[in-house]
């Protein structure tokens, strides 16, 4: 990868870590907890922006292709792993390690 790539990567991790402290910190929780479900909802959220766009993207090119007669190739699924995803997915991973120590025991409930 690219030394943009690592920069992006390190950026959004950090923008991952304050939101997760902000919510953690409103619903007065520790962070730990709350990490796993934030980075689902984070992997999930780019996975949605950074793929082929989803279901109103599907439809804007069906209109665009009944309209002009021209078959696109929009309509297949089309998934592009860059570095907010791959950050968001380490973030979800490291959380999901967590969310296991605190279901198993491991980590002391508060």
């Amino acid at each position: 990868m690219k030394r943009k790539h690592y920069i992006i990567m390190v950026i959004a991790f950090i923008v991952e870590i304050f939101l997760t402290y902000w919510i953690a910190s409103m619903f007065s929780v520790r962070f730990i907890e709350v990490m796993f479900f934030t980075g689902i909802a984070f992997t999930l959220g780019t996975l949605y922006f950074t793929s082929s766009g989803g279901a109103m993207s599907r439809l804007y090119a069906s209109q665009a292709s009944a309209q002009k007669g021209i078959i696109q190739q929009r309509e297949r699924f089309n998934f592009k792993a860059g570095p907010v995803f791959l950050a968001s997915l380490l973030f979800f991973l490291i959380g999901l390690v967590f969310f296991i120590l605190l279901i198993m025991g491991i980590i002391p409930p508060q």
